[in-house]
C-alpha cells in the first residue's frame, strides 16, 4: 500500500471460506481434503471479470487450539490460489482470525461476527464498505458484514440451512450457493 488518503471508492465481494467456497470440514487445513463446492471457481471468475476485488475473510480457531499452525493455513491457501488460477479465477486477499471464540485473555476485533477482518481490509485495499457484500454459510459472516456496513447474503451451503430463518429476520437475501449470490450480486452493481 502507498502511502497518503486510501481510495475507498471500490466495492468488493468478501467470502467465507469452509462452507461457502469449499465443503465444509471440520478443522480442514490439508490440501488433500480441499474440495469446491459446484460452480464456485466459476463464480469466483465472474466476480473477477465484473473488476470486483474477491476478498476471503475467514475464521480459523485450530490455530489456537494447536490443530495446525498458520503456515499450513498459508500452504491451502496457495493450493486454493492455483486451482482458481487454472479455472481463469482469482482470490484478491486472505485474512484470517487464529483466536478461539471465546477468548477472553486476549479478546479480539477480527473474529466474525466482528468486523475487523473486513474493517482491516477496507483500510488496506480501498474498499468502499457500503457498496461492498458480505457472502457467507453462517450467521457471524452475515452479522460481520452488517456491522461492517456491507450488504449480506446467506448461502444454504455448508451451515447455512440452520441460519436461514435468523436471516430472514435480518431481511438478508438468502440463496442456495456461491453461485445465486454471484447473480445477485452483478444484478445490484449493474443497476
Amino acid at each position: 500500500m502507498t502511502s497518503g488518503a486510501v481510495d475507498t471508492s471500490r466495492s468488493a465481494v468478501f467470502l467465507d471460506r469452509d462452507g461457502t467456497i469449499n465443503v465444509e470440514k471440520n478443522y480442514l487445513f490439508r490440501v488433500e481434503d480441499f474440495e469446491f463446492i459446484d460452480g464456485v471457481p466459476a463464480a469466483i471468475r465472474r466476480l473477477n471479470r465484473a473488476g470486483l476485488p474477491v476478498v476471503v475473510v475467514t475464521n480459523q480457531s485450530g490455530i489456537a487450539r494447536g490443530f495446525y499452525g498458520r503456515s499450513d493455513v498459508e500452504t491451502l491457501h496457495r493450493h486454493v490460489d492455483r486451482l482458481l488460477a487454472a479455472a481463469g479465477a482469482r482470490i484478491d486477499a486472505w485474512y484470517l482470525c487464529p483466536h478461539l471464540p471465546d477468548n477472553s485473555s486476549a479478546k479480539c476485533d477480527c473474529r466474525k461476527p466482528a468486523p475487523g477482518l473486513l474493517l482491516r481490509a477496507s483500510a488496506e485495499r480501498g474498499i468502499d464498505l457500503a457498496r461492498s457484500w458480505m457472502v457467507g454459510d453462517k450467521l457471524a459472516d452475515i452479522r460481520a458484514g452488517l456491522s461492517a456496513g456491507c450488504g449480506s447474503i446467506l448461502v444454504k451451503t455448508g451451515y447455512g440451512n440452520a441460519a436461514v430463518a435468523e436471516a430472514m429476520e435480518l431481511r438478508v437475501p438468502v440463496v442456495e450457493s456461491l453461485v445465486e449470490a454471484v447473480d445477485l450480486v452483478l444484478r445490484q452493481v449493474q443497476d
